[in-house]
């Protein structure tokens, strides 16, 4: 008993110890700031002494520290309701109210301070005292582990003890492609996982596994598949639905509703997180009990199940998180203006515009987002939750605009690695033994935009093959031209450079509506919006004579997929390639260089009630893995070609291998069953089993059409 209570007593003596150490410091900066900085004080216009100076700076540096612990909290939970972005931002400017309200306080009423000034001091002081209390918890597990407690997003408090079993946590590192991840280890960019992998000479703890995406190699798909067992019906990141006469898009909160409802109406199945899940910056549930920063519910009315937004509470309630985060946000807006402009200056090849509000995007994206999502794991993982799935989306938005082997993407890599071995750590003072899964949902293949090659874009490109007006800066084009003079063969008018362009006749019911020319990537989406069904190729031809020609010649397009009359789906290439769906093993024709797994990809897109009129795939360069995004993008993901369709598993070797050796992990949903099959080998029965309708072997997925998978060797 006697140790007992001297090591109780032991702890509180250690804790008064640090606070005071805090407040000495606390005390020490404000004295130098107020000798550096002309607009704040600590004594009275008359002059005081250097004992009164200090006892006044002793006393505002521990006010401030009580208004930051005691009133902090209550503001940001007002503030709630202020976009994530805002609050960040007005975090240095609430800072400082509290420190005038700390100077007021002062019962000598003794010192003052600008307002602008005081937005200065709050910050260095917030920064200093959390770096001190830091330095001085770290040598202390016991405090350590309090420490992390005050970042978790929810305690279970007087809840059930504790299972003995370990949990397990999914971190989803968004556009990190299989080679790229490699390369970074290799390069030293992620020592964390070069040490998970045996790199550094030790025993491996983890095994890296590819898995292929589906054609549509985009976050929203894949992440559906993965946490919900099914991506059905996604042939794209947005597409148009002609029956509700709406675009989907995969970021959209309305959007991610509705493909949510959709998978778990078609596998009968809650979702990969539905036994004591947590899900955690995703776009979709999983099914989870607790959810926060998720896009699917960001329309719902708030309640317990749909905090969608309360991660940054509980992040930003720490007032030396909020103030760090801050920093390290201006910090991330001007690397990026730096960076940006150090590539228009070495005129660097191929380049995007990164103005306007991109640069707070970015710094969003890589340090809020980061921070936000990191904490929320950590405090699921120190609440003893069963199974996390959390994503860290910051390596896709930079290499998007700056290229996916790009130096600034590389140092996204390393400050990623970071995260990974803090998670790490915060593991050994959970209650429970937890397993961390590393995943991507997709890679990224380089290369320049479509427009930035052609001069035209893609939608110019199709209503030049329908005979529509384009910009003039299309017309002026190789391709438009081109274009133009396929439409006057193509209805037998005579080539005349400069005369006005046809329009298609009116249908005799109507005037035909525009065709609606839609982006995912380096993946195209044609629609006729006038059609009430997918049209058919004999119904394209009839209608447009020279649209299929002029898409499928184009340089910077691969291949095309419509739907036969004849032959139900077929794919287009350049000098009249055609080859049916059916007849794509044998013959490739225009997937040849799009790999293995191209077929089946293209025909299970084909399957999907949704899929486009026209699905475009742009052209892809085996040798170095470039492919044309029609976005404005040089990194880009969406569509079939190169590294984007080359994911990556890295999975703890006590879990099973992932599938038999030989085989391959081929599409999200593939993934889905194996992550589930992980969760019932750590957790037994409990974990459901996937529903049958979503269910296929785990050596590697065959086709489904509506909706059944196709075994075809029955």
């Amino acid at each position: 008993m006697r140790s007992v209570g001297g090591g109780r007593w032991r702890r509180v003596a250690s804790q008064i110890g640090r606070s005071v150490t805090v407040w000495a410091v606390s005390t020490l900066t404000m004295l130098v700031l107020a000798g550096i900085l002309p607009d704040f004080r600590l004594q009275s216009p008359d002059g005081d002494s250097a004992t009164d100076i200090a006892m006044t700076a002793a006393v505002g540096a521990g006010a401030f520290g009580l208004l930051s612990a005691l009133v902090w909290p209550l503001l940001v939970r007002l503030l709630l309701l202020v976009p994530a972005l805002v609050l960040g931002l007005l975090v240095f400017f609430l800072n400082g109210g509290l420190l005038l309200l700390a100077i007021d306080v002062n019962p000598a009423g003794r010192g003052g301070v600008a307002p602008e000034t005081a937005v200065v001091v709050a910050a260095v002081m917030s920064a200093v005292a959390s770096a001190t209390g830091g330095a001085l918890a770290v040598r202390d597990d016991d405090a350590y582990r309090r420490r992390l407690y005050r970042l978790a997003d929810r305690r279970r408090g007087s809840g059930p003890p504790c299972p003995a079993d370990p949990g397990t946590v999914f971190l989803q590192l968004d556009g990190v492609g299989h080679d790229v991840l490699l390369d970074a280890v290799d390069g030293g960019a992620m020592p964390t996982v070069a040490r998970w992998l045996g790199r550094d000479g030790t025993s491996a703890t983890h095994r890296l596994a590819l898995w292929r995406t589906d054609w549509s190699s985009q976050t929203g798909a894949s992440q559906l598949g993965i946490l919900h067992g099914s991506n059905h019906d996604v042939p794209a990141f947005r597409w148009y639905e002609k029956d509700s006469g709406e675009v989907v898009v995969c970021n959209r909160p309305t959007s991610a509703a509705q493909l949510q409802h959709r998978a778990v109406k078609h596998t009968g199945d809650g979702g990969l997180l539905s036994f004591d899940g947590a899900s955690r910056g995703n776009l979709f549930g999983g099914g989870a009990d607790e959810q926060a920063l998720v896009l699917s519910i960001a329309t719902r009315r708030r309640g317990p199940q749909t905090r969608s937004r309360s991660g940054y509470f509980a992040y930003f309630s720490d007032p030396a998180n909020a103030v760090r985060t801050a920093m390290s946000f201006v910090a991330e807006v001007c690397r990026e203006i730096g960076q940006s402009t150090r590539a228009r200056v070495h005129k660097v090849r191929p380049r995007v515009s990164r103005g306007g509000l991109y640069p707070f995007v970015r710094a969003f994206a890589t340090v809020v987002e980061r921070d936000v999502v990191v904490a929320a794991v950590m405090g699921d993982m120190l609440a003893g939750r069963t199974a996390v799935y959390a994503d860290l989306v910051a390596y896709d938005e930079v290499a998007h605009h700056s290229g996916p082997g790009s130096r600034d993407a590389a140092k996204v890599l390393q400050r990623l690695d970071r995260s990974l071995a803090l998670i790490e750590k915060v593991a050994e003072h959970a209650p429970r033994r937890y397993r961390v899964v590393v995943l991507s949902d997709h890679g990224q293949s380089p290369g320049e935009t479509f427009r930035a090659r052609y001069g035209l874009t893609l939608g110019d490109l199709v209503r030049a093959g329908c005979g529509l007006p384009v910009p003039r800066r299309a017309q002026r084009t190789r391709s438009g031209a081109e274009a133009r003079n396929t439409v006057r063969a193509a209805l037998h008018r005579p080539v005349e450079e400069g005369a006005e362009q046809q329009r298609p006749a009116d249908t005799p019911t109507g005037r035909r509506s525009e065709p609606i020319v839609l982006a995912s990537g380096n993946l195209g989406l044609v629609s006729f919006p006038d059609v009430r069904h997918r049209m058919t190729r004999e119904e394209i031809d009839a209608r447009h004579p020279a649209l299929l020609p002029t898409l499928a010649n184009h340089p910077g397009i691969g291949f095309l997929l419509v739907r036969s009359e004849r032959h139900g789906g077929v794919v287009l290439g350049a000098r009249g390639a055609e080859v049916r769906l059916d007849r794509l093993d044998e013959d490739p024709g225009p997937l040849a260089p799009f790999g293995p797994g191209a077929a089946d990809a293209v025909r299970r897109t084909h399957s999907f009630p949704h899929t486009a009129d026209i699905m475009v795939n742009s052209f892809h360069d085996p040798a170095d893995g470039e492919v044309l995004a029609f976005e404005e993008q040089i990194g880009s993901h969406g569509g079939l070609g190169g590294a984007q369709s080359r994911a990556f598993l890295l999975s703890p070797v006590v879990l099973s291998a992932p599938v038999a050796e030989g085989a391959e992990i081929v599409g999200a949903e593939h993934v889905h069953r194996v992550l589930r099959r992980w969760l019932r080998e750590s957790n037994g029965p409990q974990v459901p089993v996937e529903d049958p309708r979503s269910r296929a072997v785990d050596s590697g997925p065959f086709p489904v059409v509506d909706g059944v998978v196709q075994d075809k060797s029955a």
